[in-house]
């Protein structure tokens, strides 16, 4: 009986055009039987090196030098080559190549299974537990996908339709974040913020996150840092428009009714999870994502992490031979592998240097750890603070790295931050001091508001 496995061998040597749609998808490791198994790695082999179909001749040749086959184990790939070669059933080729797609799509979902199972007994020392569903993800998206690139003359009305197209965005509450981003944050992006310690990045996220649970959007939280708790008291305050310490005074009846005017306010749903410090990667995220998806049918619009330089990688592993420039560059690459992955945008944070820490105007370049963090993210930008901003209650927010603007334009700007309600705010445009040219007119008159509050100590010099 002529089985797929055996009527897809017999068309990868007499059909170009099946052989040129489903050969990139095939797998050796999808043969159960290993005589099936040796004569497709030859014909691969043989295409690979020769870019053409293989003759029956070259076939036998091929496989008769090899040199780790048993007597019988010939045999029975001589016996599957006669068969396959003596038949001349026509097979139609749309039909072929979709089950040819259904069988990988099977056995690649078994392989999976199988593995997963060994991972779970421990006899897969190299995997963890925490890559089962990527695999298992991997394996149900087998496809024989046809598109193969742009060609740019006859897809040239699908690029006019792109450029033409309103990018999806997830706007800011705040204003000079929307003009820096034209608009607001763009799914499968990496936003970093860079700050030191104590200036405000995770309230920061956490203002973010409440403002976009505010837009009716599904909002996941990844704390490494602080637990649950902490983090949900901070959005919540925020929420709530009161000081933390009011919020620990609520009654609980008083507190019950704001819960349920938040939830008849706002049609999203707002996830915080924690992980402990250095033990989390993205397999632990996806797997997450997947276990909110199937128990909650919760699928986040937005995702923060607090924060990156916390989580492990899941490529890399921590040791000896592994510096930090290494490993937070794989951190970075795989969280934004996941959030193109997912189609969300990713929020995270990062700490300055010491040097950066104590400058006013920080760079790339005083970013902690690792320069391939920068060089990863789409969005950067630097919190710093100072007494001066801290009496008028501002933060001062530099941009560093922006794919989407020219990071020249509105690269300094202040906001409003009120701690006690883990909340920020916009700054009248006559207030902000912080503008890139001299002889900027706004930028002089700004400056004139802000003569008496600046000093000549280096922290306080944003120009």
């Amino acid at each position: 009986m002529m089985t797929i496995e055996k009527i897809g061998l017999k068309n990868l040597l007499k059909n170009e055009q099946y052989l040129r749609k489903c050969l990139p998808y095939v797998k050796a490791e999808y043969y159960q039987e290993k005589p099936e198994r040796i004569i497709f790695e030859e014909i691969q082999s043989y295409v690979k090196k020769y870019n053409t179909v293989p003759s029956w001749n070259a076939l036998a040749i091929a496989i008769a030098n090899r040199d780790d086959l048993f007597e019988t184990e010939f045999k029975d790939i001589e016996d599957i080559i006669v068969e396959v070669k003596a038949n001349n059933d026509d097979t139609d080729i749309v039909w072929l190549t979709d089950a040819t797609e259904k069988w990988c799509q099977e056995r690649a979902l078994h392989n999976a299974v199988l593995e997963s199972i060994q991972i779970m007994d421990g006899k897969n020392k190299h995997k963890s537990k925490g890559a089962i569903p990527s695999m298992l993800s991997d394996a149900l998206a087998v496809s024989f996908d046809p598109n193969i690139g742009h060609d740019y003359f006859a897809d040239a009305d699908k690029r006019f339709e792109f450029y033409h197209r309103k990018a999806k965005k997830y706007p800011f509450d705040l204003d000079y974040f929307n003009r820096i981003t034209g608009g607001g944050l763009e799914p499968k992006t990496l936003s970093i913020i860079l700050a030191g310690v104590n200036c405000g990045k995770s309230l920061m996220m956490c203002h973010f996150a409440a403002a976009f649970l505010s837009q009716h959007l599904n909002v996941l939280y990844i704390t490494l840092e602080m637990c649950e708790e902490r983090i949900t008291q901070r959005i919540e305050a925020n929420l709530m428009d009161i000081t933390i310490d009011d919020l620990n005074q609520l009654p609980k009846d008083m507190f019950d009714k704001r819960i349920t005017n938040l939830r008849n306010k706002y049609k999203g749903e707002l996830i915080v999870h924690e992980y402990p410090t250095a033990c989390a990667s993205v397999d632990h995220f996806r797997a997450l994502l997947q276990e909110l998806a199937m128990k909650k049918k919760f699928r986040p619009d937005i995702v923060f992490v607090d924060y990156i330089n916390l989580c492990q990688s899941a490529r890399v592993k921590q040791g000896n031979n592994v510096n930090s420039y290494t490993l937070v560059k794989s951190i970075a690459e795989e969280l934004r592998g996941m959030a193109v992955e997912f189609g969300f945008p990713i929020v995270s944070a990062t700490q300055l240097t010491r040097s950066g820490y104590d400058s006013s105007d920080p760079g790339l370049t005083d970013t902690s750890e690792s320069f391939g963090l920068p060089a990863t993210a789409d969005l950067m930008f630097a919190i710093t603070t100072s007494e001066e901003l801290d009496k008028l209650g501002q933060i001062a927010i530099k941009q560093l790295k922006n794919r989407d603007n020219d990071v020249t334009t509105n690269k300094r700007f202040v906001i409003g931050i009120n701690r006690s309600k883990m909340k920020l705010y916009d700054v009248p445009e006559n207030q902000q001091n912080l503008q890139d040219a001299e002889n900027d007119e706004v930028g002089q008159r700004s400056r004139g508001a802000y003569d008496k509050f600046r000093v000549d100590s280096p922290i306080n010099r944003f120009d």
